[in-house]
């Protein structure tokens, strides 16, 4: 599964990473990575999963400015779900989660999610065009735009060599 728990396992190492260099609350962002694809098979999971966060951490016994906190960094970390994240552990989550999306594991990501879904390669490359190579340009911190530096080039890259490929055309040196 593309967004299972190994992806989540790396959104927490990605988040960690960021919040530590920005100064952000560390415990926030990482229970946002822990929770934020609850209900990833659930129309507009970002929102849903919010919910479901909600209620975990109230039964856990969490105070309602972090619960809130929580909530709004996971509502607001999906590429597609148009919230705008307003705090400094939203925009983290958001860019661990569109990190995680991009380099070699953003590949084989894609090709999992096309293998999933039935799609053809074509149909996975129109996503590179509509999502993952416009992933970096919608980054929101100066450590998370580092990161994507060396993994954006990796997508460009491969998008350009099968773009090549399935055109049939030969290196001419």
């Amino acid at each position: 599964m593309a967004h299972g728990d190994d992806h989540v396992m790396r959104v927490l190492k990605i988040a960690r990473y960021i919040a530590e260099r920005e100064g952000a609350n560390l415990e926030v962002v990482l229970k946002a990575a822990e929770l934020h694809d609850s209900c990833r098979n659930e129309e507009n999971h970002a929102v849903k999963s919010a919910e479901f966060a909600r209620a975990v951490l109230k039964k856990q016994g969490y105070g309602e400015e972090f619960i809130e906190a929580v909530a709004h960094a996971i509502e607001a970390h999906s590429f597609s779900g148009g919230i705008e994240p307003k705090t400094l552990e939203a925009k983290i989550l958001s860019d661990a989660d569109k990190i995680d999306a991009m380099g070699a594991i953003g590949v084989a990501r894609a090709f999992m999610v096309a293998g999933e879904k039935g799609r053809k390669i074509e149909e996975t490359l129109k996503h590179f065009e509509e999502k993952l190579l416009k992933l970096k340009e919608r980054l929101y911190t100066e450590t998370a735009k580092k990161l994507a530096e060396k993994r954006h080039e990796f997508l460009k890259f491969f998008y350009e060599e099968i773009r090549k490929e399935l055109d049939f055309e030969f290196d001419k040196n």
